[in-house]
Formats: structure tokens, C-alpha cells, sequence
């Protein structure tokens, strides 16, 4: 067997066990968000409201582009989440046109349980995971010196 039939299959294995170990930490956020009566978009929604920089303007353009979405998708998740009072909108003060997102009440707490419950799942599979991505560090710096040479 040649050297990069052995290497490509060995970069095919260590992709597809990091990308095993994400799906599993994926799955179980998906799954306490749901536990949690949020749909796991709202759940992204409300961690990157609560997660952004001070300084950031948490606008619909700025939650879009931090959940991959397109900007009516990202529209009706804000409205959604609005009606189940988990954040608010309000005029931004120097731009009218715009709309700043705010946790409530109600979502900062559904989001300290999950937020807590995520710690210690990625805790338990912190090992797993860094294993994982050691291994596909290493592929890199293999296949980078290879080239090298």
C-alpha cells in the first residue's frame, strides 16, 4: 500500500472520529435544549445574545451572521423567541432602523440551567474531545512537513 493511501486513510479516520465527537456533544445539546422547552436554534439564539463582546451591538445582522442563518430565518427566531418573552428588541438609540436584542428575565434563566448542564457535559467529554483534536493537530503537522519535503 502506498504511503498516501495509508495517510489519507489515516486523515479519514481521525476526521471522522473528531467529527463523531462533536456530533455526540451536538446531539446532547440538541437534546437539553429541547428538555429545557427551547427549540436548539433559540438556545444558539440566547447563548450568542448573552455571549457577545460589551462593546457589540446584538442586532438581527449580528445574531445571523454569528448562527449561519439568513436574515428572515434569523427574523423569525428573534419573533419566536420574543413571543415566549425569552428576549426583547429595542430601537437602537443611534440608529432607529435598527432593533437591539436583549435577554428577559425568563431567558437568562433558562439559559444559566443549560449553560451549567453544557459545562458539565463538555467537562465529561473535554478528554474525548481534545484527544480527537490532538489527533487531527497532528495529522496536520504531518501532512505539512511531508510537503516540505
Amino acid at each position: 500500500m502506498k504511503f498516501e493511501t495509508v495517510h489519507s486513510d489515516h486523515l479519514l479516520s481521525t476526521l471522522a472520529e473528531f467529527r463523531f465527537e462533536l456530533r455526540r456533544f451536538l446531539q446532547f445539546s440538541e437534546g437539553a435544549s429541547l428538555e429545557a422547552g427551547l427549540q436548539p436554534q433559540q438556545h444558539q439564539l440566547l447563548l450568542q445574545i448573552a455571549g457577545a463582546p460589551q462593546a457589540t451591538a446584538v442586532t438581527i445582522a449580528y445574531a445571523a451572521s454569528r448562527l449561519g442563518l439568513k436574515h428572515n430565518s434569523t427574523v423569525e427566531l428573534v419573533d419566536r423567541s420574543e413571543r415566549e418573552d425569552l428576549i426583547e428588541r429595542t430601537a437602537d438609540k443611534d440608529d432607529r432602523r435598527r432593533a437591539i436584542l436583549r435577554l428577559t428575565r425568563k431567558g437568562r434563566q433558562v439559559l444559566h440551567k443549560l449553560s451549567g448542564d453544557h459545562a458539565r457535559e463538555l467537562n465529561d467529554m473535554a478528554p474525548r474531545l481534545v484527544r480527537a483534536l490532538q489527533r487531527v493537530q497532528a495529522h496536520s503537522r504531518t501532512s505539512l512537513a511531508a510537503e516540505v519535503l
